[in-house]
């Protein structure tokens, strides 16, 4: 009995500071993360990973920060490697949790980001997972407010395909679920609803309104998207192009 007693003990006192170690991890990460240095919180959520490999909450963020990073590579290599490790740690978190609202979006933003290099078939097999897993996202938690936004894109740039291009989809890949601008709209809105410091969801939602003839509208959202304080690396450049948008609608 009482040798059972000592290997749980040395049991927990092996696994608790891993717990702990992981959870400082997470926490020092995130403070990186709204800094905002992804660099130095990828390699946080990394370090996680090296003690506990299923952890799918650092394999969501992992994703995330490499679609993330690498939007903003000027290197076409450099930017495809940071897109494929994107897919693979999404693809791994879904292993583990098929349904995690976090690993589904990381999926369906990876899948977006590679989209914009590529053409036809790929293209549109792509817009047609990043729905799914946005869908499955959506379903696990209603209030994931990158999953609203995602599907905002979505329906904005597949709402935008010209008569040609959505008949070829119709013809040769058999069609894409309903979209329109209006749904768009719904998505950005509700996604603002959750969470008002998102300063892409703004731009965007800024540019469904114009392309609606909802100036006031687009003009009121850049405005707003200004005032708020930087989140991510990308914010400051997302601010530049708001800018120039705005000049040109007043």
């Amino acid at each position: 009995m009482k040798s059972v007693f000592l290997l749980s003990l040395a049991v927990l006192s092996f696994l608790f500071p891993a717990a702990q170690d992981i959870n400082q991890l997470l926490t020092e990460a995130n403070r990186l993360e709204s800094l905002p240095d992804e660099m130095a919180a990828f390699a946080k959520y990394k370090e996680v990973l090296k003690i506990k490999s299923t952890q799918v909450h650092a394999l969501s963020k992992c994703s995330e920060l490499c679609s993330r990073i690498g939007k903003r590579e000027t290197d076409p290599a450099s930017r495809d490697n940071y897109y494929q490790a994107a897919t693979i740690y999404a693809q791994t978190a879904l292993k583990i949790d098929p349904t995690s609202s976090e690993a589904c979006c990381s999926m369906a933003m990876s899948l977006g980001r590679s989209t914009m290099s590529k053409s036809g078939k790929e293209k549109i097999e792509n817009a047609k997972d990043i729905r799914k897993y946005v869908d499955i996202a959506l379903k696990s938690n209603p209030n994931n407010f990158l999953a609203w936004h995602i599907l905002g894109r979505w329906h904005y740039e597949i709402s935008n395909l010209n008569f040609i291009e959505r008949t070829a989809v119709k013809l040769f890949y058999g069609g894409l679920p309903e979209s329109s601008l209006k749904f768009a709209i719904q998505a950005f809105e509700r996604s603002q609803a959750i969470t008002g410091g998102f300063i892409l969801n703004y731009f965007e939602m800024a540019k469904a309104y114009h392309r609606n003839d909802e100036k006031d509208k687009a003009i009121a959202a850049i405005k707003s998207m200004l005032n708020l304080p930087n989140q991510t690396e990308d914010d400051p450049s997302i601010k530049t192009e708001g800018r120039k948008l705005l000049k040109d609608w007043q």
